[in-house]
């Protein structure tokens, strides 16, 4: 019996007539798709691998990780991450060639799905994880071209480019749907309510700037929050990882040289070494020093106007909501803008935002969080992901307010953390945030409205 059939499909947005096609083209136990138009150079027996292990494991789609032949010729390995239940973004990189198995790829077809223009593969994929497994096989088994070089830094906000406005409705579409059927769905209409009136704080307001070997950028944000107009009282609380260059030395000469710098700005250096910016979060917000509500500022960004904080804690009351995120452009140190421009996700509505949180990378900036709340939560004591996690656990529970007008400069120069990433880092984040849908996936499922 022939084992299976070869399907080129060009491009990773099928169509559900694509789809169709491959179901009654596949005349074989297994379909071996290819995505993309670059050329695939199969290693030897490596098809038949695939099939051997997809009959051994018993999965219903397989693929593998891959080698990479650059523009100059070198070719390098590109590996690929383990799928995970919390796997549910559409940019998930399977590499160019995958194995389905038939009968169900012609199961699919025949109960009848939207027809959609795009997103039918994110579709046929979902349901294929419901029915059984998606095994990744950590063997480079084939070679594809880069077709894409542009840096990790630049290809993060795809998502968001209005351009590709009819896809992200597609996938947002399928990704409810899907959460539908695993029991994944935040009813937006029972969340719980906010006391504004509880508790005591200093000030109403911290602006919170983890920092660490930043002495190029922290001035210029940290007079950033300093220089704020609001009808209330704030401070701005640096915590310094114990950064290794000028950049303690920086935030003393702020606190000595800008008005009320002594009495507004803190310089909080933690117990412990080693901390992740979660762990920075948290020691800010368990700060006696915190305020009311806790207002994230990168230690290389800027707020775009003087009443950016004010604006902020207006849209707490306003909104009624225990997180608030804003919108952001992006722009070279110059100030000038860069592409994609303005980032204000307005993918996120009332009463599906939290659902869709769970399909895109990130939900925005600068993110703000009434304090108590953050409190009970605690961040993750990492690097990557840490608002994202915040945000996911908020959602669940609250209201998460936002706004759609400029309110943040993300400033990209080499020295971003995220500006030119390897590979084997970009997996690395990707998998880790996987980790945190998978763990959001869980508590939904099972109803936790315990915070």
């Amino acid at each position: 019996m022939e084992r299976y059939t070869v399907y080129n499909a060009g491009s990773k947005l099928l169509s559900f007539d694509t789809i169709s096609d491959i179901a009654d083209a596949a005349t074989a136990e297994y379909v071996l798709l290819q995505l993309g138009k670059a050329p695939v150079r199969m290693c030897k027996g490596a098809v038949e691998r695939m099939c051997m292990v997809a009959d051994f494991v018993q999965c219903h789609l397989l693929y593998t990780d891959y080698y990479e032949r650059k523009e100059d010729g070198t070719v390098v390995k590109h590996p690929t991450t383990d799928y995970q239940k919390g796997s549910i973004r559409d940019d998930f990189d399977f590499g160019s060639c995958i194995l389905l198995r038939s009968d169900f790829v012609k199961l699919y077809v025949l109960r009848d799905p939207q027809r959609y223009k795009y997103a039918s593969f994110y579709d046929l994929r979902l349901f294929l994880s419901r029915k059984g497994e998606i095994f990744h096989l950590n063997e480079f088994l084939y070679t594809e071209d880069e077709t894409d070089t542009r840096k990790s830094g630049e290809k993060q906000f795809d998502y968001v480019n209005p351009a590709n406005r009819d896809v992200q409705e597609e996938m947002e579409k399928v990704a409810t749907e899907h959460l539908g059927k695993i029991g994944g769905l935040v009813n937006t209409y029972v969340y719980k309510s906010v006391d504004f009136t509880k508790g005591d704080f200093p000030v109403e307001a911290s602006v919170v700037i983890p920092v660490y070997n930043r002495e190029q950028t922290i001035a210029d944000a940290v007079k950033s929050a300093m220089e704020q107009e609001t009808s209330f009282s704030y401070n701005v609380i640096v915590v310094d990882n114990y950064s290794t260059d000028r950049t303690g030395m920086i935030i003393e000469s702020l606190r000595r040289d800008v008005p009320n710098g002594g009495e507004k700005l803190v310089h909080l250096i933690p117990d412990v070494q080693g901390l992740g910016i979660g762990g920075c979060w948290n020691e800010a917000i368990n700060s006696d020093l915190c305020g009311r509500f806790a207002v994230q500022l990168d230690s290389d960004d800027l707020y775009s106007s003087k009443n950016t904080l004010q604006r902020i804690v207006d849209e707490f009351y306003r909104q009624k909501c225990a997180m608030v995120v804003g919108s952001y452009r992006m722009c070279n140190f110059a100030l000038e803008t860069l592409p994609p421009g303005l980032i204000s996700h307005t993918e996120w509505t009332e009463e599906n935002g939290p659902n869709n949180a769970l399909r895109i990378n990130g939900l925005g900036a600068p993110r703000a969080f009434f304090t108590p709340v953050a409190r009970k939560i605690q961040f993750p004591d990492v690097s990557y992901g840490e608002d994202y996690a915040m945000g996911l656990t908020i959602s669940r529970n609250y209201r998460i307010g936002r706004i759609y007008d400029e309110l943040y400069l993300c400033r990209r120069w080499d020295g971003n953390s995220d500006a030119a990433l390897s590979i084997e880092k970009v997996n690395a984040n990707n998998f880790y945030k996987d980790k945190i849908r998978s763990i959001e996936l869980l508590a939904r499922q099972g109803n936790s409205f315990t915070i």
